[in-house]
């Protein structure tokens, strides 16, 4: 077991006056958008879109901490948020800028113990990466292995409190000027999954969840938890060498299949023989190995789907296949969603079809064909203002992370330009599925991983 947090933590109290000043700058970027919004509704004023988005990044930006998490899964949530946002919330940037080695000590400290130090032979004062939450130490063991060591700032759980707060007027401002997308569920959906983020302990869990997964396949790599060196915020685990995916766009075209293979059996083994997905499909939480393995990191955001809810995606599938409509409606209602009338079936099926499209399309090609640079984009407006048309829909808490995480890999499949026969690597995958069977693994992996 983890060892026991001291109880002393000044570093976690006492800094009232940078939560003052965090919230007042979250407020008035809110506030700012509030307002114009409503001119433009209400009094007829033109709002620069635009500009107005830009605005807000900048100022979202400059704040560490869960909202400028969620301004990125806003942007990979289709029709989450108007468009002109939604492409100035994509460039927040994850590698934010890294706290000082005085900051590092006092979190140390609190997480170990005063003695923290001389459990180490070395550890790097520079942060080797620094993101919205935390950030990471290169260490060497007392035993000689070489480690990462993610440590989350200080504060985060009252930060994500009060950022989720505005995250609900800011979704609720979007649904009022445009209501194609009912937000309630994505609110709900983003709360529970950046709360589970704070919690390194269950993140370690999941750690061992994906590695006990992924132990039949060779080319996924997942770091090993180190349990002595680590606590509900501080998680130390084995170091992966890699590189990151992205520096492979231009490799011959061998290679970015390959990747792009171990990239499908990264994320589809666990969903379809556990229900389980790998919930952020960030290039960045992807390294390629000298031998090509894929290196997964980052396992704070997991979500784990009733066996139902995978049903459901197989059965859609089979549903387009065999342009069977009942089918297709029994999928979206096995999914949650509610008082489907025909023209809502009928749009909502665009979507599937675009989503669905390079495993129903039984060749080799790309996974988008349109060329268009990003992977669903018009598509998602199509089906946006159609779905406006008919008085909006409210999406289920399932399908947020669901959609977030299968355009997210598109996008990386996108990037990689590969041409993979995508039917027949998913029927392979998916020709002796039983959902009894599922149900069985999921129970045995997360109760062996102490996962609920």
């Amino acid at each position: 077991m983890p060892p026991k947090k001291p109880t002393d933590k000044p570093s976690e109290t006492n800094r009232l006056t940078g939560r003052l000043s965090r919230y007042t700058k979250v407020s008035t970027a809110v506030g700012g958008l509030a307002m114009k919004m409503a001119g433009e509704k209400y009094l007829g004023l033109k709002l620069d879109r635009s500009k107005h988005a830009a605005d807000l990044r900048v100022a979202l930006g400059g704040l560490k901490g869960p909202l400028m998490k969620v301004a990125q899964m806003l942007a990979t949530i289709p029709d989450a948020v108007p468009k002109e946002y939604a492409a100035e919330l994509a460039q927040l940037q994850a590698d934010a800028p890294a706290m000082g080695w005085p900051f590092v000590k006092r979190r140390m400290a609190a997480e170990l113990g005063a003695d923290w130090e001389k459990k180490f032979k070395t550890f790097s004062r520079e942060a080797a990466a620094a993101a919205s939450l935390g950030q990471v130490h290169k260490a060497v063991t007392l035993e000689g292995q070489t480690v990462a060591c993610k440590l989350q700032y200080p504060d985060m759980a009252s930060a994500v409190e009060a950022d989720l707060k505005q995250l609900k007027i800011i979704l609720g401002l979007f649904e009022r000027v445009d209501p194609a997308f009912k937000t309630a569920q994505v609110h709900a959906e983003i709360a529970d999954r950046l709360r589970e983020e704070l919690d390194y302990e269950r993140e370690a869990r999941a750690m061992h969840l994906f590695a006990s997964m992924l132990k039949n396949e060779p080319q996924v790599k997942v770091p090993q938890v180190i349990d002595s060196l680590s606590t509900d915020r501080l998680i130390t685990m084995s170091w992966l060498d890699g590189k990151r995916l992205l520096t492979y766009q231009d490799a011959p075209l061998k290679t970015r299949n390959q990747l792009a293979l171990h990239m499908f059996r990264a994320w589809y083994v666990p969903f379809y023989h556990y229900g389980v997905i790998h919930g952020d499909p960030h290039p960045g939480n992807y390294q390629v190995a000298a031998d090509l393995s894929l290196n997964l990191l980052d396992f704070g955001c997991v979500r784990i789907f009733p066996p139902k809810f995978v049903a459901g995606v197989l059965e859609l599938y089979h549903g387009l296949r065999e342009n069977d409509e009942a089918r297709i409606v029994e999928a979206y209602r096995s999914w949650g969603f509610k008082n489907l009338k025909k023209e809502t079936i009928e749009i909502l099926t665009i979507w599937a079809r675009f989503v669905y499209g390079p495993i129903l399309d039984d060749r080799k090609r790309l996974i988008d064909e349109t060329e268009s640079g990003l992977y669903g984009r018009a598509t998602a407006k199509k089906v946006h203002f159609a779905l406006r048309d008919v008085g909006g829909v409210e999406v289920p808490r399932e399908f947020v992370f669901m959609d977030r995480a299968a355009i997210g890999l598109g996008s990386v499949f996108l990037h990689l330009r590969a041409e993979i026969n995508w039917f027949q690597l998913f029927n392979d995958l998916t020709a002796d599925f039983d959902v009894k069977v599922l149900e069985k693994n999921q129970k045995a992996a997360l109760k062996a991983a102490d996962l609920g």
